[in-house]
């Protein structure tokens, strides 16, 4: 029988928050209107996650085990335990209980209301450090703006979906991932719920800066043309400036005036107008370097072990002609 809900957690190296996990969603779990199932992916850890996992398992069959042949990253995990999520409604959060469980029966009640996307908004992220909450802060707003989706500033993957956005999103099978921008996509009425990010349980944090910004330029490449435009604008005004520096020349020469010539002001044209080609350059090939990356085809992970499930589910979501519909099916 489907249950109601479904939580989707990416697990990556958590053995010292599991088991403080395990217990406030035994309790979510408990309060809970309809029966429940929590999918655990394992994301390929090297410490004691995947035996712990195993160990809820055996306790509680309501906790589910996606197990991959290697980390695949957070955005590809989540894509797994999504492909995996049989609820009518699903709940993503990540593993490092900075995204409260608490707050679920909040979201539950903005889906009741019609809502098939409810996204947690950060409005607090007071124990992060001041100098990553300035980065992210100006990441989400820049991405906002630039992207071709609605992006809200504050909004990350902690949320719940509906069936029939959860079966539109599966569809969607692109490479370089970027989860909050396909639900965005799918265009389904969406609405935020605030809350305050707490800290880590435990652990160290599994997006460190660089990890951060990779995620921000998926977010920028995939949903937007704008790094495109820009380089096409940068070459347009390098144009201009190097034709009114050519009008300059011509007046100078006109009017007699000597100037010296030397080595600094061709260098520096010069390296300029490198700079400008090789940023040029660098923005094409991201862009087909993300062609690439489809044409590949390769499935988007490989999962080496599943447990809890009554009929294990196929690694690869099949095309369903009930999810081809337009919304989705009746």
């Amino acid at each position: 029988m489907r249950p109601r809900y479904s939580f989707v957690v990416p697990i990556y190296n958590e053995e010292g928050t599991l088991p403080e996990l395990e217990r406030r969603l035994r309790g979510l779990l408990d309060r809970l209107d309809g029966d429940a199932e929590v999918i655990l992916v394992d994301d390929g850890s090297s410490d004691r996650s995947a035996e712990l996992l195993d160990d809820v398992n055996a306790r509680d069959p309501r906790f589910k085990i996606v197990r991959l042949s290697r980390n695949f990253g957070h955005q590809i995990a989540i894509t797994a335990g999504l492909d995996h999520a049989a609820g009518d409604a699903t709940i993503v959060m990540d593993g490092d209980l900075q995204d409260p469980p608490e707050l679920v029966p909040e979201l539950i009640d903005r889906w009741r209301e019609g809502y098939e996307i409810v996204y947690a908004v950060r409005v607090d992220r007071g124990a992060e450090p001041a100098l990553r909450r300035l980065a992210t802060n100006l990441a989400y707003r820049l991405l906002h703006r630039l992207a071709s989706v609605d992006l809200p500033p504050g909004a990350g993957d902690f949320r719940l979906v509906d069936r029939r956005a959860l079966d539109q999103f599966r569809r969607l099978r692109e490479s370089n991932r970027y989860v909050r921008g396909l639900f965005a996509w799918t265009g389904f009425r969406h609405v935020g719920v605030p809350h305050e990010r707490g800290s880590r349980f435990a652990g160290e944090t599994k997006y460190p800066f660089r990890k951060l910004v990779t995620l921000g330029v998926d977010g920028v490449i995939g949903f937007s043309r704008t790094p495109l435009r820009l380089a096409i604008v940068l070459g347009f005004l390098v144009s201009v400036g190097a034709f009114l520096l050519g009008l300059v020349a011509i007046g100078l020469r006109l009017a007699e005036i000597r100037v010296v010539p030397g080595w600094a002001s061709v260098i520096v044209v010069v390296s300029f107008l490198s700079g400008v080609q090789l940023i040029v350059t660098g923005v094409l090939g991201v862009y087909v370097g993300r062609i690439y990356d489809e044409v590949k085809d390769r499935p988007l992970y490989v999962v080496r072990e599943t447990r809890g499930f009554e009929v294990d589910p196929p690694s690869q979501p099949a095309e369903d002609p009930a999810v081809a519909g337009p919304l989705g099916g009746s």
